[in-house]
């Protein structure tokens, strides 16, 4: 088990303040890891500090758009000042905007490639000039279903999602080297606050994705820990320039729908 082990490990976590990066957050803690969360929205992240304290993790807050290079660079700083190096980077921030692509606003194919994306690379970029010298390091991009394939209304989240995916190959290729390991994870449709109104009995998407996935049910929110650990530590210090799927087997599959025979 101390393969698993994240003690004496800072993990950076961008958009830790709710849902999915919350969860990833919350096992990394579970493993060891002391918590460095950002965000853009100070009482999400007064909600979430006082959540994670409350558990018992070490855990500290930062207010920043990752989009921003200057102002990401000076908070790394104050950071590196403050807290430390950081030994894992989750690159989680992301938001998504569902508009036919015939009638979407170029800004707002812009705005979430920018976060989805750019963001992503900036903080890379930056982190990983620490892990460099360390040589030594984690970086998780989390990734979509999107990358892989398309869907009706998210023409700019699934175009961010395959960059992403790319990047994270990228990034892998160039800096294995320096002993640091590029990774993602591509969530499947999963059980939030952002989904609860469709996950009711009777509604058509609840009824689909429960149909469509092989496991019959949403992921939990924990369910993404487990992989969270594992890209975070040495278990996987051989493992770069992959997506781990966590989605029930959506992707393993175009057969039958799971509740039939």
């Amino acid at each position: 088990m101390d393969l698993f082990n994240l003690k004496g490990k800072r993990a950076l976590v961008t958009g830790g303040t709710h849902g999915l990066g919350m969860a990833m957050a919350e096992g990394l803690a579970s493993a060891g890891a002391e918590l460095i969360i950002t965000g853009t929205t100070p009482s999400k992240m007064e909600d979430a500090l006082n959540y994670y304290k409350g558990k018992g993790y070490k855990a500290s807050g930062y207010l920043f758009d990752v989009t921003n290079e200057v102002d990401a660079k000076e908070n790394l700083e104050i950071i590196t000042k403050e807290i430390g190096d950081i030994h894992i980077l989750v690159n989680n921030a992301g938001i998504i905007k569902r508009e036919l692509a015939i009638t979407m606003p170029v800004e707002d194919f812009r705005r979430v490639i920018d976060v989805d994306l750019v963001g992503p690379f900036i903080m890379s970029q930056l982190v990983a000039k620490q892990m460099i010298e360390r040589k030594e390091g984690k970086i998780i991009n989390i990734c979509s279903m999107m990358s892989e394939l398309g869907r009706n209304s998210v023409s700019a989240y699934a175009a961010a999602k395959g960059g992403l995916k790319m990047l994270t190959q990228n990034l892998a290729t160039e800096w294995a080297k320096h002993n640091i390991q590029v990774n993602g994870i591509g969530p499947g449709y999963f059980a939030t606050s952002q989904t609860a109104p469709i996950r009711v009995d009777g509604h058509p998407f609840n009824d689909f994705i429960i149909s469509r996935t092989p496991a019959a049910r949403w992921g939990n929110p924990e369910d993404l820990a487990g992989a969270a650990v594992f890209l975070a530590s040495k278990a996987s210090d051989f493992v770069n320039g992959q997506v781990v799927y966590v989605d029930g087997g959506i992707l393993a599959t175009i057969g039958k729908p799971s509740n039939e025979d």
